[in-house]
């Protein structure tokens, strides 16, 4: 070796020297750390799912004795005759001091204590700094012995509430903020309901009543106001007459009430003749309501002459789909057209004038395949054109003038979502209507949320408003407007409530509960007053009618919100797993109504079985 390199050698050693020197303590307690070490294990950095931070230590120490060491906590290595390689009690002060005051500060750790801090002060400490001791966990268990158990298990229950308490917070805050897109705060009142009683004294106002149906201020008010009971079965539909004096029911149990609802009494009991549930049931226009038009689970559809003479045939079929037929499009200020889809794929038209009253209109399809339907409305400004939905995401607008089958398989144009177009499960459109003009179609999905598309606007069109807060799912449910002017937005839940938003903000401006069994199916508002019908599964109709008071719980509406919002999801990610889509979404469909109709099964058949042979049930009846 060149005497050059032995003096840097040296001079590398003697600068080595100082530096040990001067930070001799560090040195050795950094050695007394790393014997610590060997006796015990290394603290895991993560911790378990009961404690209540986050430690990055990499600080090796013994831990104590009490019932964290077996329940989530990393414990101690047992030897070979069972024991543990516990440290001695007597050490475990002088291991805190260490820890406390030399260790740290000279390990270059900023410690949140003072250098002889009792350990007992330590969450106190922690809880005023608000920040979390990396430390804390370590010391705590250090400064324990076994008759402190008890002390230690509480200190670190208080930490496990307030992050309880921090996590349903933020998902108040996520929940808040999810029924907040797309929404913007209520506007004022546009009708004021002294002006309104002062003009209408004075004789300057006939419209009192008009625009009173489509006031916010009477909408908040809705209560229950009296059940009509008669039914044995759950009930599908209710619809008002033309003049809002009589309200047809129909249900699983084949029949169809026709209500003096005011007098609360039955006007006419009868039969359907449907084999199975009757889904629809709605009083043709302008006919004197003497004719009930009807479909059914079954397929038929069915019209009811209400005038007809005692124990002559009431009811005759008029066509039959090949699977359920859920709706009927009435059309505007017609006593003998309607049209009428179903779960085939079919759209017929039916005109009771003709001596074969229906006709094919379309096939839905969706390239080469057929598109099950749910739901049909008629354009009220145009009765060539109509809607449909069904067992897909699209809202479909068909001009019967202009169906060409080669052409867009007929369509004039369609609806969707966009972030519906290309789902990872599949959605469907339970029902859709116009609003009064047509100038809207509001549609309800399976599942999702409700929307309202312009309708004069291109194929492919965004939608325009959304509406969130209920839940759709094990029922076909219906959803409907309210107002003069189609000022709000109605739908059942399965949470048994019903929701009502208004159309413009999309805010929810009632919500009151409406069925003990758990879901709504219909709600059908009166033509000229205040007025709402509803159906269920349980057998009430049950009247709506505004009271002194606004009736709506705000705290109980977040609460249901949050509810429906998390079952949706915990449905969402089921139906996205293990299973094809589409065969777990007929299956949970499938198995769901079976649940809810079980209990009435056996009653609907054996009402159906008494009253079928009145109402003229042999095949041969039902052909004519």
């Amino acid at each position: 070796m060149s005497s050059q390199e032995q003096k840097t050698n040296a001079a590398e050693k003697s600068e080595i020297e100082s530096c040990v020197s001067e930070a001799s303590g560090a040195l050795v307690n950094t050695e007394t750390i790393s014997d610590i070490k060997t006796t015990g294990p290394e603290i895991s950095p993560t911790p378990s799912s009961e404690d209540t931070g986050t430690w990055d230590s990499s600080v090796s120490s013994p831990q104590g004795t009490g019932k964290n060491a077996g329940n989530g906590d990393q414990g101690y290595d047992q030897d070979d005759d069972g024991g543990t390689n516990l440290p001695d009690t007597e050490d475990s002060d002088n291991f805190v001091r260490s820890v406390e005051g030399e260790v740290l500060e000279q390990q270059g750790v900023q410690s949140l204590l003072p250098r002889h801090h009792h350990v007992s002060g330590i969450h106190e400490t922690v809880e005023e700094q608000g920040v979390e001791n990396p430390f804390y966990h370590q010391l705590l268990e250090e400064g324990d012995t076994v008759d402190d158990q008890e002390e230690r298990t509480e200190v670190q229950e208080e930490p496990g509430e307030e992050r309880s308490e921090q996590c349903e917070t933020e998902e108040h805050s996520s929940l808040d903020e999810w029924m907040a897109l797309e929404t913007s705060p209520l506007p004022r009142p546009r009708w004021n309901v002294l002006n309104a009683l002062r003009d209408r004294q004075l004789g300057s106002s006939a419209r009192f009543v008009y625009e009173a149906c489509g006031a916010r201020v009477f909408v908040q008010r809705f209560s229950l106001q009296y059940t009509l009971e008669g039914h044995a079965g759950s009930l599908n539909t209710v619809h008002f007459n033309q003049r809002g004096t009589l309200l047809a029911s129909g249900s699983d149990d084949l029949k169809v009430i026709l209500w003096d609802w005011l007098r609360q009494q039955q006007v006419l009991n009868f039969s359907s003749g449907h084999k199975n549930d009757v889904l629809s049931a709605k009083f043709l226009p302008n006919c004197g309501d003497t004719l009930l038009a009807m479909c059914g689970r079954d397929g038929q559809v069915r019209v009811a002459q209400l005038s007809a003479m005692p124990g002559t045939r009431m009811t005759k079929r008029l066509v039959k789909h090949g699977g359920p037929s859920h709706s009927l499009a009435l059309e505007p200020d017609s006593p003998f057209r309607f049209l009428t889809s179903g779960e085939d794929a079919d759209v017929f038209s039916i005109d009771l004038r003709q001596a074969s009253p229906a006709s094919k209109v379309v096939v839905t399809r969706d390239d080469n395949k057929k598109v099950g339907l749910y739901t049909v409305f008629v354009h009220p400004a145009n009765v060539y054109q109509f809607a449909v939905g069904g067992k897909d995401q699209f809202v479909r607008i068909y001009d019967q003038r202009k169906i060409d089958p080669n052409v867009n398989n007929g369509i004039l144009k369609k609806f969707c979502p966009h972030h519906l177009l290309n789902c990872d499960f599949p959605t469907y459109i339970t029902s859709l209507m116009y609003s009064y003009d047509g100038t809207e179609l509001l549609a309800s999905y399976s599942d999702e949320d409700i929307y309202i598309f312009n309708s004069s606007e291109s194929d492919g069109a965004q939608y325009a408003k959304r509406y969130k807060g209920h839940r759709n799912n094990t029922t076909v449910k219906g959803v409907n407007f309210y107002g003069p002017r189609s000022e709000f937005v109605m739908s059942g839940s399965d949470c048994g409530h019903i929701f009502i938003w208004e159309k413009s903000s999309c805010q929810i401006v009632q919500f009151v509960e409406a069925d003990e069994g758990g879901t709504i199916n219909c709600i059908d508002p009166h033509p000229s007053l205040p007025v709402l019908a509803s159906s269920g599964l349980d057998h009430q109709v049950k009247i709506w009618a505004p009271i002194g008071e606004p009736s709506m719980n705000l705290t109980e509406l977040k609460r249901v919100i949050k509810n429906n919002k998390m079952k949706r999801d915990n449905f969402s990610l089921v139906r996205t797993s293990l299973f094809d889509n589409h065969l777990l979404w007929f299956l949970m469909s499938r198995l769901t109504q079976a649940n809810y109709q079980r209990n009435w099964r056996g009653i609907r058949i054996e009402v159906g079985g008494e009253e079928f042979g009145d109402s003229s049930s042999s095949s041969s009846d039902e052909e004519s």
